[in-house]
């Protein structure tokens, strides 16, 4: 199953719990949950981890760290600071409103570490009914810090496509990672979002799913997108990914019969509603 409305990945004390083991793959994971005050403690196992407010602020106490997030109100105010975990570590997360917990199966033990919301790297992609904004947070480039994981959170203003043109991330060759992917959504006010997943020749794989708050789509492989963001709702989505490659790579290919539409961006213009909230 590639779709996961909102509810119905969810185990008790998570509102959204994706494993590999539920995905039917090896590496990527995500779990959110809808924190009141209550701590919520946990032991990250295999596990790699980010915490990250989704909106909302927490404190994060980790052997000989305790660590402050500031948060935020929306993913629509700008990014948010957020706190890595090793494998292998207790962890108690305190505080309120909903928390994500992207995570992959790790073998390295690195560092615990803060990063704050001013640090991270902020980009804008496309043009015209393209354009959108990539919060770069834990992207190879922009965070080291990970053995598997990588994450990204993706901002397309009410009306636009964003994962386009459709690509894909599961042929292993010099220009293409192998990746298994989440794609985690909110979307503004009570709107609603759409996302495509379709064969490439790694199988056949069929999803045009309506999505709205909360709720997950699974990319095990073949070509994904666009996303697309209705009139008068802004689209968000935390995409998690990983796989077996010893680097670190987001390296993909574009539907072949869509790539021509990159070079079109040259002549049109970005949004003018980006980026959104704050980044510096």
């Amino acid at each position: 199953m590639t779709y996961h409305p909102y509810g119905k990945a969810a185990g008790d004390p998570w509102s959204v719990e994706i494993t590999p083991s539920l995905a039917g793959w090896t590496y990527s994971g995500l779990r959110v949950a809808e924190l009141t005050g209550a701590p919520l403690s946990f032991d990250t196992g295999e596990d790699e981890l980010l915490v990250l407010p989704i909106a909302g602020s927490c404190t994060v106490t980790l052997p000989g760290h305790r660590f402050t997030l500031t948060g935020r109100a929306s993913v629509f105010d700008g990014p948010t600071d957020f706190v890595y975990v090793p494998i292998g570590t207790p962890v108690t997360v305190e505080g309120t409103g909903r928390i994500a917990f992207p995570s992959a199966r790790a073998t390295r033990a690195l560092p615990a570490r803060h990063v704050a919301a001013a640090d991270v790297a902020v980009e804008i992609r496309g043009a015209g009914q393209a354009s959108r904004q990539v919060n770069n947070f834990c992207s190879p480039d922009a965070f080291e810090g990970c053995d598997k994981l990588m994450a990204v959170e993706v901002l397309t203003p009410s009306g636009n496509w964003s994962s386009y043109p459709p690509h894909k991330h599961d042929t292993p060759n010099p220009g293409e990672a192998v990746l298994e992917e989440i794609y985690y959504f909110e979307v503004a006010g009570q709107g609603v979002g759409y996302q495509r997943v379709y064969s490439s020749e790694r199988g056949p794989i069929d999803t045009l799913a309506e999505v709205s708050s909360g709720d997950v789509v699974l990319v095990p492989y073949g070509y994904h997108g666009p996303s697309m963001a209705a009139p008068g709702y802004d689209l968000y989505y935390l995409n998690v990914l990983a796989g077996p490659a010893q680097q670190r790579s987001m390296a993909f290919c574009d539907d072949p019969r869509h790539a021509w539409i990159r070079s079109s961006w040259d002549e049109q213009p970005i949004d003018p509603r980006l980026p959104f909230g704050r980044t510096s």
